[in-house]
Formats: structure tokens, sequence, C-alpha cells
């Protein structure tokens, strides 16, 4: 089983949940973007936030609108829809049952290695 694999996979599920949680407190930038998901220790290549962005806003997730820069050429701001945070509560939901059941089963998993059965 290849593990790098299976962490990639992982990462790319919870993607556009982080997506949305970091639009929430703000419109971004896509170098923004990438950059505060660095600080959050989650490592994004523009190859693959590109077409998540992209993705969606057609599906009408996210806007964006440009503005200009102090230092170089306009950016493209991206900013959450109302369907987005509908969005994002029903994967806030989703993650909070996926954490309680992971959460339990490390519970268990602990104690069956004190008092093995």
């Amino acid at each position: 089983m290849n593990i790098d694999n299976l962490k990639s996979q992982m990462r790319k599920g919870m993607l556009e949940f982080c997506v949305l949680l970091l639009l929430k407190n703000g419109d971004a930038y896509a170098s923004e973007i990438i950059a505060r998901m660095k600080e959050a220790h989650l490592i994004v290549m523009e190859g693959t936030l590109y077409p998540l962005l992209t993705r969606l806003k057609n599906d009408g997730v996210l806007t964006y609108r440009w503005e200009e820069s102090p230092s170089g050429p306009p950016r493209k701001y991206y900013s959450i829809t109302p369907g987005g945070e509908s969005m994002l509560e029903q994967l806030r939901l989703s993650w909070d049952e996926i954490n309680i059941t992971v959460n339990h089963l490390l519970a268990n998993e602990t104690k069956s290695t004190v008092n093995p059965q």
C-alpha cells in the first residue's frame, strides 16, 4: 500500500472544505490562499488550487472580482457565495461526524492497547 498516495487523497478530500473555511473569513486571491494554507501546514500547489477555484466558481459556491494590485497586475479575489456558505455548513457537519467517529475509534484503540481483551 502506498501511504503517500493515501495521505494525498485525504488532503485532496479536505481541500474544498479548507478553501471555504478560509474564504469565510474574508476574500483572498489564489497566492494568498496558498500562503494561508501553508501557514496551516496544508501544502497546496497552484496546479491543484486553480482548477478547484474554477470548479467552485462554476458551481456557484464562489465568486470573484478583479482588483488592482499595488505591485503588479490586477488580482482575482475570490469570495464565498450564500450557496457556498450553505455548502460550508454541510461540510462542517460532515467533518464533525467524521471527527467524532475517528476520535471514538482512536480512544477505543488506546483502551484496547492498554487493556487487551
